[in-house]
């Protein structure tokens, strides 16, 4: 079986992954304390915590 996809589905994957990931760091930051994250952890949860201000989210639900 052989499944041909062409560049902008490989985007659209790619951005869908990129918002998971921020996703997956919204949640991590509302578990996680701060006083138990390492620096870089610190690091990206500011970094996602910026792209989720500007927008860069997309709910869960919405893969499905």
């Amino acid at each position: 079986m052989t499944v041909a996809i062409d560049e902008d589905e490989v985007k659209l994957v790619l951005e869908k992954l990129d918002t998971v990931k921020l996703e997956l760091l919204r949640l991590r930051a509302m578990l996680l304390s701060e006083e138990e994250a390492t620096d870089e952890e610190k690091k990206e949860l500011v970094k996602a915590k910026k792209e989720i201000e500007k927008g860069s989210k997309v709910k869960l639900e919405e893969f499905f």
